[in-house]
C-alpha cells in the first residue's frame, strides 16, 4: 500500500495572513503546528492543541464531564425512546395509508412488501415494549458506571452492539409506503432522498464552531475545501465584484452569460494547457457539476441505459444520473491488491474496462459511455496522459461517449505529480463524443457558488445541454462575479494557487502522519481533498454491515466520514476521510477519531473473548 514520505513537523501556513495584494507566497510559519512538536505557537493553539494520545482539549473535558454524569442506563433509555418513536411513527404511517382496493395493479406493486416490512416494524416495536432487550442474557448497566468504567464493560458493548444492530436493520428498510400525493419515481425519490442525505441534515443542524459550538459535528465526510476561505473571502469583497446592470437582474442566455462563457475558454485554455484556443460557443454553464453531468447523462442516454464508471467513485453521481433519466451507472470494480494486470491498488486498465462493458452486455444492459473523474475521488488518482489515451481509444472502439469530471484540476499538491487534461491533448480519438466538466466548488472552495462547466466539441450536446439553463441557470450576479473571479490570473497564480496547495500540503502531511501513528495503510496519491483508508482491521467479520456500523459509531462521537460503500467499493472497510479542514477543527476531529477507533478495538477484544465461551 502507498504511504506518503512526508517527514514530521511540517508546520502549517498563516490562514489568517493579509494576502489582498499578489505577490510572492506567504511565508509558513508556526504559529499552527500541525505535527504536535514542542514548537512555540499561538496561546489559543497550544491550550487547545493536542495529539491522538494524551493531549486533552476543554471541549474533551467538558465532554467527558457530562458523560461522566450520565449514566449509560439512561444514554441507552434514551436511544431506546428514540428508536421506539421513530418505529411508532413508520406503523402510524403505515395503518393510516388509505384503502387500496380501488387502485390500480400499478400502486398496488408495494403491497406485499409493505406487508413484510409492517411485520418487521411491529416486531422491533414488541422488542422494546417487552423490555426483552435486557431479556437477552444481561443485565442492564449499573446506573454508577460512565461508559469508559470496567465492570460490566463486556455487557454493555453486548447491549450496545445489538442497539447498533437493531439501527442498521432499520437504516436498511425500504418502507414502500404508497403515496397518493408522489408518482412511483417520486416516491423512490423521496426514499432515496431519506437514505442518502440524512447525516449531512444532522450536520446541518448542528454544526461545529469555535465558539458557538464545541460539541457540534466535524464533518470530514463531504468534500469541501476550507483552508483558503480567509483568502477568498478578501478577494471577493474588493470593489470591482461589486457591480449591477440591468442585464444582471434580467435572464440570460440559457448557456450562461456571454462574458462568463468566454472567460471560461480562456481559463480553461490556459490552465489545461490546451493546444489551441477553446471556443466560448462549446460552453454551457450551470449551477455546479452535478447539475451539468445529470443533464448530459439525460441527453446522451434513454432511461434504464448506462454508463460504465471505475469503482471506488464519487456517489453523488449517482443522484445525477437517476434524479431526472435514471440512468444506471455500471461499476468497473477496482482491486486494492496489486495483480499480474496492475502495478498499484485500484489501478483502472483497458481490460477491466473490457470485463465490466461485456458483464453488461450480457445482461441485457446498453452501455452509452463512461464517465471519469480526474484526478479521482475518492482514491485521488491522477491519470496519466497514456492512460487517458488507452481509455478514450477504448470508448472510440465501441463508439461510447467519455464524460470526465476535471473539477479537482488545480487541487494537486504534490509538485512530483502532474495533471494532464483531456483538453490538453493534440488531438482527441472521438472529439465529438468526448465531454469535460470544470467548477470551481473544489478548487476554488466555494462550492456555495454552485458553478459547473461543460465544454464538448459537440454542438448537438451544447443544444440539449443549454436547455437546463432553464431550470438549472445561475444568477447574472453571480456568474459576474464568477467571472472577474477567473479574470484575476495574476492573484490566483501568485496568491491563491501557492497558497492552497501549501496548506492542502500541511494538512495532508498532518493526518497521513496521525494515521502511520495509527497503522492505518492509506493511499497518498497528492491531489484532491481527501484520504481514502482502509479500517478493515476495526471490523469483525470485515462485512459492510459492520462498515456501516463503525461509521454510526463515528456519528455517535459527532464526527462524519464517508464509508466505502457510498462510493460502490466492493471491499467493506474502507473510509474516505476529507482533511481540507483547518486547524483547530482538523485536530479536534482526529482526536475524536482516534477515540471511536479505541473504543473500537476494546469491543473486539471484548467479543473475542466472549465468542470461545458462548461455544
Amino acid at each position: 500500500m502507498d504511504e506518503t514520505r512526508d517527514g514530521e513537523g511540517e508546520v502549517f501556513p498563516n490562514i489568517s495572513a493579509d494576502s489582498s495584494s499578489a505577490g510572492p507566497v506567504p511565508v509558513p510559519f508556526s504559529s499552527v503546528n500541525w505535527s504536535g512538536s514542542s514548537q512555540p505557537v499561538e496561546a489559543k493553539t497550544k491550550a487547545q492543541g493536542m495529539s491522538h494520545q494524551s493531549d486533552v482539549l476543554p471541549c474533551d473535558q467538558l465532554r467527558d464531564q457530562v458523560i461522566g454524569n450520565q449514566s449509560s442506563h439512561t444514554q441507552l433509555m434514551e436511544t431506546l425512546l428514540h428508536l421506539r418513536q421513530t418505529v411508532d411513527d413508520c406503523i402510524t404511517q403505515l395503518m393510516t395509508r388509505p384503502p387500496q382496493l380501488d387502485l390500480p395493479l400499478e400502486e398496488q406493486r408495494h403491497n406485499q412488501a409493505t406487508g413484510e416490512q409492517e411485520a418487521f416494524l411491529r416486531r422491533v416495536v414488541n422488542l422494546l415494549q417487552s423490555g426483552a432487550m435486557w431479556g437477552l442474557g444481561l443485565q442492564a448497566p449499573h446506573p454508577t458506571l460512565g461508559p469508559r468504567d470496567d465492570a460490566g464493560g463486556g455487557q454493555q458493548a453486548q447491549l450496545s452492539r445489538q442497539l447498533d444492530q437493531l439501527v442498521y436493520q432499520l437504516s436498511h428498510l425500504e418502507v414502500a409506503f404508497v403515496s397518493r400525493d408522489l408518482s412511483n419515481h417520486g416516491t423512490d425519490i423521496s426514499a432515496f432522498e431519506r437514505s442518502k442525505f440524512q447525516d449531512f441534515k444532522t450536520y446541518q443542524g448542528d454544526k461545529y464552531h469555535e465558539d458557538k459550538n464545541t460539541m457540534g459535528f466535524i464533518n470530514l465526510g463531504v468534500s469541501e475545501n476550507k483552508l483558503c476561505t480567509d483568502l477568498m473571502t478578501e478577494r471577493l469583497s474588493r470593489s470591482d465584484m461589486n457591480h449591477l446592470e440591468d442585464a444582471l437582474l434580467q435572464y440570460s442566455d440559457q448557456r450562461g452569460q456571454p462574458f462568463l462563457r468566454e472567460e471560461v475558454a480562456r481559463f480553461l485554455t490556459y490552465y489545461c494547457k490546451s493546444p489551441a484556443r477553446l471556443d466560448p460557443e462549446n460552453v454551457v454553464v450551470l449551477s455546479g457539476c452535478c447539475s451539468v453531468f445529470s443533464a448530459l447523462a439525460t441527453v446522451l442516454c434513454d432511461p434504464g441505459e448506462a454508463l460504465l464508471t471505475p469503482t471506488p467513485f464519487f456517489g453523488g453521481l449517482v443522484v445525477g444520473s437517476y434524479l431526472y433519466s435514471k440512468v444506471e451507472l455500471m461499476p468497473v470494480h477496482l482491486d486494492s491488491e496489486i495483480t499480474d494486470g496492475s502495478a498499484r491498488p485500484f489501478q483502472l486498465t483497458v481490460d477491466k474496462l473490457e470485463q465490466a462493458l461485456l458483464e453488461a452486455t450480457l445482461k441485457g444492459k446498453k452501455v452509452r459511455g463512461l464517465l471519469l473523474i480526474n484526478p479521482q475521488n475518492p482514491l485521488g488518482d491522477v491519470y496519466s496522459r497514456d492512460s487517458l489515451e488507452e481509455y478514450l481509444e477504448f470508448a472510440k472502439r465501441y463508439n461510447l461517449h467519455v464524460i470526465i469530471d476535471e473539477m479537482y484540476m488545480l487541487s494537486v499538491f504534490d509538485d512530483s505529480v502532474t495533471f494532464h487534461s483531456v483538453l490538453s491533448m493534440e488531438s482527441l480519438p472521438d472529439p465529438n463524443r468526448t465531454h469535460v466538466i470544470w467548477g470551481t466548488s473544489k478548487d476554488f472552495g466555494i462550492s456555495g457558488f454552485r458553478f459547473g462547466a461543460l465544454y464538448t466539441h459537440n454542438k448537438e450536446v451544447v443544444s440539449a445541454v443549454s436547455c437546463f439553463g432553464f431550470l438549472s441557470g445561475i444568477s447574472g450576479i453571480t456568474q459576474y462575479k464568477l467571472c472577474r473571479l477567473l479574470q484575476d490570473r495574476e492573484w490566483i497564480d501568485k496568491v491563491y494557487l501557492p497558497t492552497n496547495h501549501s496548506r492542502l500540503k500541511a494538512a495532508h502531511r498532518y493526518i497521513t502522519n496521525k494515521l502511520k501513528a495509527l497503522k492505518i495503510p492509506f493511499l497518498s496519491r497528492g491531489s484532491g481533498l481527501y484520504v481514502w483508508m482502509n479500517l478493515k482491521e476495526y471490523l469483525q467479520p470485515c462485512t459492510f454491515e459492520e462498515e456501516l456500523l463503525l461509521h454510526h459509531r463515528f456519528l455517535g462521537n459527532k464526527l462524519i466520514l464517508s464509508p466505502g460503500k457510498t462510493y460502490m467499493c466492493k471491499e467493506p472497510g474502507w473510509f474516505r476521510l476529507v482533511f481540507s479542514d483547518k486547524p483547530l477543527p482538523l485536530k479536534l476531529a482526529m482526536h475524536r477519531f482516534y477515540e471511536v477507533l479505541a473504543e473500537q478495538k476494546r469491543d473486539l477484544r471484548v467479543k473475542q473473548l466472549e465468542d470461545p465461551q458462548k461455544e
